[in-house]
């Protein structure tokens, strides 16, 4: 059965489209927001496939995006790190070999997104989760939204 993500809106709407004939319809899940996250649906066409619910307040969008860190002092180290996803208060990164990051610790993040413009990104975040590899930050900077991240960001 094949899985199909869909971004829930504010008002607790997912929009879905059957991937077997292509019908859209709007979905109403906001009695799933805090539980069950992934549906069996079935199109009036027959077609049955799972929806995996994003209740994130903003899109999050999949990315493999070349990039650097750096630690903000007190704390110190860097090096290269891989942008799996971002959205707009969040970046996503794995990092290669082992590290020393922890919950909390501030860092600059800089990386190239792959628009036509090759628009630079050099942010400060906050570690708010680890993984393993896969580390993930809220942005902190106070200009945290930018004009060209917004457009990148467009699903």
């Amino acid at each position: 059965m094949s899985v199909q993500k869909s971004f829930v809106n504010p008002d607790g709407i997912a929009i879905i489209k059957c991937p077997q004939c292509g019908i859209v319809k709007n979905l109403d899940v906001k009695k799933f927001q805090g539980k069950q996250h992934a549906l069996n649906v079935r199109c009036s066409c027959g077609h049955a496939w799972n929806l995996q619910l994003d209740f994130r307040r903003h899109y999050r969008k999949e990315t493999k995006l070349p990039g650097t860190y750096k630690l903000e002092a007190p704390a110190s180290g860097g090096g290269l790190v891989t942008i799996l996803n971002i959205s707009r208060n969040g970046v996503g990164f794995s990092l290669s070999g082992p590290h020393v990051i922890k919950i909390g610790q501030k860092v600059r993040l800089r990386f190239t997104l792959d628009d036509k413009k090759h628009t630079l990104i050099d942010k400060l975040a906050v570690i708010r989760a680890i993984k393993g590899a896969y580390i993930g930050c809220e942005l902190s900077d106070a200009q945290v939204f930018q004009k060209d991240l917004g457009f990148y960001l467009r699903p």
